[in-house]
């Protein structure tokens, strides 16, 4: 039998949910991933990383407002 969950544990799960949704979008969608020059051998810009990691948190923002919007009937 599972124990009730309380306001922290279900604000926890609805985290681990988007995140793992945000592992799935940015998958799918090559977002965050390891960007190289065309020989491979070019390390990524500052600039470059900085825009992918605004990228990830935007997308991990959307993807809380997905997972805890209420369901439209």
């Amino acid at each position: 039998m599972e124990a009730p969950q309380t306001p922290t544990s279900a604000a926890r799960r609805t985290e681990d949910i988007a995140l793992d949704l945000l592992k799935f979008v940015a998958a799918a969608a090559n977002v965050g991933g390891k960007s190289t020059g065309s020989t491979g051998f070019v390390p990524p810009s500052a600039a470059k990383s900085e825009d992918q990691v605004e990228t990830l948190l935007n997308l991990y923002s959307r993807c809380r407002e997905a997972v805890e919007s209420p369901l439209e009937k």
